[in-house]
């Protein structure tokens, strides 16, 4: 009895795999396994990256509220220190918003914080 392979399946998993990979340079696109290999580690990039971007948005964020802190004569971590003592919370992320949209607003927060 000849081997039965399931070429429908086999072949609808390759066509998956390529049509993910579409776009990519070279043979990385078009070959079989360099495709897989290239498309599992882009996944593994993706989700390294998903946890590498809060700290990327965060470090962001930080050097917004030093930039607009130093233009009234503060330092980040005396500017940060003197928020929590004073019970104000505001999140880097709503600071860091308010010193580059709305300069007039930050400048309430840290005079309110000295």
């Amino acid at each position: 009895m000849p081997r039965s392979v399931n070429h429908v399946a086999s072949r609808a998993r390759r066509k998956k795999v390529l049509k993910l990979t579409r776009g990519y340079w070279g043979a990385r696109k078009n070959v079989w396994t360099i495709a897989k290999n290239v498309w599992e580690k882009g996944l593994t990039y993706a989700y390294r990256d998903r946890k590498n971007k809060k700290r990327s948005f965060r470090a962001l964020w930080i050097q917004r509220i030093n930039a607009g802190v130093r233009q009234h004569g503060l330092s980040y971590s005396e500017f940060m220190g003197k928020l929590h003592a004073k019970n104000i919370e505001l999140n880097r992320k709503a600071l860091a918003d308010l010193a580059l949209n709305h300069p007039e607003a930050f400048k309430a927060v840290v005079d309110s914080v000295r």
